[in-house]
């Protein structure tokens, strides 16, 4: 048996849900380029992430990496905070009815 070190893939996304338990949904938006027209287009993918402290919040951009199955459905966890999220849900309710 030989220990193989196999790269760990490593995402940045920001995070559009909290309401669970030392999990977080976080949101990864690429640009993907179609063969016949070039026409480039949005895909978006949610992944479910470990987050062990309950530290990162709504709004935040976070990097992201995989590891072992940690659940039916985790199989990332957060590595860093790369951005706060400057805005919560509820301040940006207070402006939209202030217009």
């Amino acid at each position: 048996m030989t220990n193989q070190i196999t790269k760990k893939r490593r995402l940045t996304g920001e995070i559009v849900s909290d309401k669970m338990n030392k999990t977080r949904v976080v949101l990864i938006t690429r640009l993907k380029k179609h063969p016949r027209y070039q026409k480039f287009y949005k895909i978006s993918q949610r992944f479910k992430v470990h987050d062990e402290k309950n530290e990162f919040k709504i709004g935040d951009l976070v990097a992201i990496e995989e590891t072992r199955p940690l659940s039916r459905e985790k199989r990332w966890r957060i590595v860093e905070l790369i951005k706060s999220g400057v805005k919560k849900q509820s301040e940006e309710l207070e402006q939209d009815t202030d217009k």
